[in-house]
């Protein structure tokens, strides 16, 4: 009863948020303000205003977990000859990114191990009034080749996995994340976006948590992004997102994306993207805030969010009787549609220089996803993040945060059947499970530093996994890590 209360009330809120949407193009004045341009772009670039990514005006901000933004971040290999002029002048924007990651626990865990993982990244954005005078229209596209093993498997945790990159590229030359197009409207007060897209490069996402390596909070949370209706990097989703902006500090954004029943979006490599089964949808929405707060202009991002899967889902343990499928061998419940929450927020505390993101800035939120049949029930995180300008070094970070995960008691209820009839443990949308999970904290701390022209970033991370694998099946973990990234 519950559960059919949740989605008839989601849906609601869904349809209610819609025509909001449709209230807002019709009453949306002149006064709107454009969003402003990147206050860290070179001079001879400008004017550009990014506003084709879901986070306009932020520099630096990463687009994708762990590919810079091309536009004003430093480069490794500086112009490239002149090249990168003469394609930024034409409207082609493209850059290559590596990304390597080394990563062992020194205590606790399933095994004591040690796992090097990394990917390259390439990405095109194509600006078609720079190229071929066709206003407000552009394009990205953007593919991986990735390497490495899942350190979490080692581990003894499916539930967290403190990497960035591990799985899900395949054994590919490159493999698509995204590509999709985009069209502004009414001077960039709507941006509408269709084609192949990871729908948490929209939705739920929070570029400044991305400055943390453990996976489940980048670039947006567990458990939406792991889950068929919202999977994100390295998958798209074929779909479309509308995006209204009807005052300079408040978005509002509403998507509808097809649902692939397969293990991967795309198939392995990506580039299937006419998929069968693909009959049902998700749809998604969105409402945010970035004000100013002060003299000081103390940045704040806030965003409350929601989506709905039209499919059909196994429940987690009952059967047709409401009894538990593995005793009776009776055929199992369908539930019909999934849904998902969140809310998130940064906000910057005390300003150290002029930048966008420069100071002390916390970052936090909450999501749910129906227990009946997602493994991860809800999650809850916060922390803090501080530039470097205190230490003199403006591109430096230290962070710490702490998340807690809790997992379904449904599934709880799976996992103490299968152990009381002295069956394995059922695998679920977070892997293997070596006992019957409950919950899980994990405690983050890192250094960022940059080097070799600020083009490269090297980060120091240690993490401590309390009940790894949200079970207390092994020790708890301690885990040492280093990241490198070098944006070319």
């Amino acid at each position: 009863m519950v559960g059919k209360f949740w989605n008839g009330f989601l849906v609601k809120q869904i349809l209610t948020s819609i025509a909001l949407i449709f209230m807002v193009v019709i009453c949306i004045d002149d006064a709107f303000a454009q969003s402003e341009t990147s206050k860290s772009l070179p001079v001879e670039l400008e004017p550009y205003a990014a506003h084709a990514f879901p986070l306009e005006g932020w520099g630096n901000a990463v687009v994708d977990p762990q590919v810079p933004t091309l536009h004003g971040a430093p480069h490794l290999l500086g112009q490239w000859f002149g090249a990168r002029r003469w394609l930024n002048r034409h409207g082609l924007y493209l850059n290559f990114a590596i990304n390597e990651e080394f990563m062992g626990n020194v205590r606790g865990g399933r095994t004591r191990s040690d796992v090097l993982a990394g990917q390259v990244a390439g990405e095109l954005d194509i600006d078609w009034q720079r190229l071929a005078h066709v206003s407000g229209l552009w394009t990205h596209m953007l593919v991986i080749n990735g390497h490495g093993r899942n350190f979490g498997y080692n581990l003894g945790d499916s539930v967290t996995n403190p990497e960035q990159i591990y799985g899900g590229r395949g054994n590919v030359v490159a493999h698509l994340v995204a590509m999709y197009a985009e069209k502004t409207f009414l001077h960039k007060r709507i941006v509408v976006s269709a084609g192949d897209i990871p729908t948490g490069s929209f939705f739920a996402y929070d570029y400044v948590a991305c400055s943390f390596m453990n996976v489940s909070v980048c670039s947006n949370f567990a458990p939406g992004k792991y889950v068929p209706g919202g999977r994100d990097w390295p998958s798209g989703n074929l779909g479309g997102v509308l995006r209204i902006f009807p005052a300079k500090k408040v978005y509002i954004m509403g998507g509808i994306f097809m649902v692939s029943p397969h293990a991967f979006n795309g198939g392995i490599s990506g580039w299937a993207l006419a998929q069968s089964g693909m009959g049902k949808v998700t749809s998604q929405v969105e409402v945010g805030w970035m004000p100013w707060f002060g003299k000081h202009s103390l940045r704040g991002n806030y965003k409350l969010g929601a989506w709905y899967d039209n499919s059909r889902y196994p429940n987690l343990y009952s059967d047709i009787h409401g009894n538990s499928f593995q005793l009776t061998g009776q055929p199992r419940r369908y539930e019909a549609g999934m849904s998902t929450a969140w809310f998130m927020f940064d906000q910057m505390l005390v300003r150290n220089g002029p930048g966008v993101a420069e100071g002390l800035v916390a970052v936090g939120g909450a999501g749910y996803s129906q227990g009946n049949i997602v493994a991860m029930r809800d999650h809850e995180w916060i922390g803090l993040v501080e530039s470097g300008s205190p230490w003199h070094r403006r591109q430096d970070q230290i962070g710490a945060m702490f998340q807690h995960m809790d997992m379904s008691s449904t599934l709880s209820l799976q996992q103490e059947s299968s152990r009381a009839l002295g069956l394995p443990y059922l695998s679920n949308q977070w892997g293997p499970v070596w006992g019957v999970q409950h919950w899980e904290n994990v405690y983050e701390a890192f250094y960022s530093t940059h080097v070799l022209r600020n083009s490269t970033t090297m980060q120091f991370d240690f993490q401590y996994l309390q009940h790894p694998g949200a079970t207390t099946t092994f020790h708890d973990a301690a885990v040492l890590g280093i990241q490198l990234t070098a944006n070319l």
